[in-house]
């Protein structure tokens, strides 16, 4: 096992155990699912409502500022809308020619919030929109690396502040030798055809 592969399989490990946690956070919040819906117990729900801050009394309190700059912050769901389209699109029509396994995007964007009781509802749509949003480039950024892992699967040479999941196996700048094995490796790893054991078609 490389380098790289140590520190992913630790990367996943450190998941788990976060994931673990957020499991028993969910027990000491006493909530669980019933059909994808969360469902808290009926005492904290009543607990919930009685520590919302009513509409009119969060609107008073609400900075000038905030609602000045509210109407740029909520017109960007056009172009958020739009890269949802032309993406869900991409994938659609172009995943399948190259064989590359399609992202779901329900994975990625969970829109949750707004059942908790606590929230009034113009802080439930501000959680529905920040919720989507934010899903939303997490699915684009997964979409992204997979494309670019199929196509030009190369680490930068300078450091990158953030990157998806299958940058840490790309290969290195500048490993011209390394550069066909590389490629047909990372494919592999993102086509359907790889994940049956079968090269994907060019």
């Amino acid at each position: 096992m490389s380098a790289t592969e140590k520190i992913l399989t630790r990367i996943r490990e450190l998941q788990d155990e976060l994931d673990e946690e957020f499991a028993r956070r969910r027990a000491a919040f006493r909530y669980g699912f019933e059909n994808g819906r969360v469902v808290f117990e009926a005492e904290v729900r009543r607990r919930h409502r009685e520590m919302r801050v009513r509409l009119l009394t969060f609107l008073r309190q609400t900075r000038p500022l905030t609602v000045i700059t509210a109407p740029v912050i909520y017109s960007l769901i056009v172009p958020f809308v739009l890269l949802d389209l032309f993406v869900t699109l991409y994938q659609a029509i172009c995943f399948p020619a190259y064989g590359i396994d399609k992202v779901r995007r329900a994975d990625f964007i969970r829109v949750d919030r707004h059942h908790l009781a606590y929230l009034n509802a113009l802080q439930k749509l501000n959680c529905v929109y920040c919720g989507y949003c934010n899903g939303l480039i997490g699915y684009v950024q997964e979409v992204a690396g997979r494309t670019e892992a199929y196509w030009c699967p190369i680490k930068h040479a300078a450091r990158v502040g953030t990157h998806h999941a299958y940058y840490a196996q790309f290969v290195d700048y500048g490993d011209a030798e390394g550069f066909e094995a590389g490629l047909e490796a990372s494919r592999r790893r993102v086509t359907q055809a790889g994940l049956s054991g079968i090269a994907p078609s060019e």
